[in-house]
């Protein structure tokens, strides 16, 4: 099993910088993959980012180039760096670890944690 704990997140003005943390406890394995959901308020919650063992990232078009993603395997945490926030980055932001054994994709999820954006 494994429990996701984040930190950060707040309220910050538009065009300003936020970075969110999630440390892993539990086993890691080279295989699972990292990665930062979001939900904002009355939608559903989408994958924004997402880092594998090796250091592979993805991102959603609408935060490619102003968020970054990373991991330090050693200590099993994940971070998001958000910069140039703008009013529709807020929502809740979930980080989770995605494992596949045997084909089967499972999510294992954080609290959550509100970012909110003012104009």
């Amino acid at each position: 099993q494994v429990q996701l704990v984040e930190s950060g997140g707040g309220l910050v003005q538009a065009g300003g910088s936020l970075r969110l943390s999630c440390a892993a406890s539990g086993r890691v394995f080279s295989t699972d993959v990292m990665a930062w959901y979001r939900q904002p308020p009355g939608k559903t919650r989408d994958l924004l980012s997402s880092i594998t063992y090796g250091g592979k990232t993805w991102y959603e078009s609408d935060v490619n180039g102003r968020f970054t993603i990373s991991r330090d395997n050693a200590k099993s945490t994940v971070s998001l760096q958000m910069n140039n926030l703008k009013p529709e980055d807020t929502a809740v932001y979930y980080c989770s670890l995605i494992r596949e054994p045997s084909g089967v994709t499972f999510n294992f999820w954080g609290q959550g944690t509100q970012v909110t954006v003012s104009s």
